[in-house]
């Protein structure tokens, strides 16, 4: 019994933590930065990705429909990108794979906004290892140098007291 007790515990935090933007990738831009989001509403499911990845090409490959209407992707330097025109929001997806192979999606929109002091301090404190914990309003991140750029974990911190 305690270790079914411990087990839903496990995945009702697995799932919270899961349903926020916690994740974020930052890359920099001519521009500044541009903020990739671990969350969005384009969701697209492992195949279709696969398949649009599959058709890439730097013009941009052939069409294909979605859930989210038609989706093009494109074969960039760091990757491929993922066009969805037609979504209500989150029209772009940067297609990554994890350690393990698995495919990553990272989102042009999502919940979280930092501002651009709070990128610049993550970017700045990011190490391939992962750099120091920092304190940003309300939560604590932690950034780690990847090839796409600078990957952020972001939690809640208790209230100071």
């Amino acid at each position: 019994m305690k270790r079914l007790l411990l087990a839903a515990l496990a995945l009702c935090c697995a799932w919270l933590a899961h349903a926020e933007d916690n994740v974020l990738l930052i890359q920099q831009g001519p521009q500044g930065f541009v903020v990739w989001h671990g969350e969005g509403e384009s969701r697209l499911d492992d195949d279709t990705a696969l398949e649009l990845m599959a058709s890439a090409t730097p013009e941009g490959g052939p069409e294909r429909p979605t859930e989210f209407g038609p989706a093009r992707a494109y074969e960039l330097p760091e990757g491929v990108l993922i066009r969805l025109p037609a979504a209500v929001k989150d029209r772009a997806l940067l297609v990554d794979r994890d350690a393990c192979g698995h495919i990553k999606l990272w989102h042009a929109e999502g919940t979280t906004q930092l501002t651009d002091a709070q990128l610049t301090d993550i970017v700045l404190s990011a190490l391939p290892e992962g750099g120091p914990r920092l304190r940003l309003d309300g939560y604590y991140a932690k950034a780690f140098v990847g090839k796409l750029g600078v990957t952020v974990t972001l939690w809640k911190a208790p209230p100071r007291k």
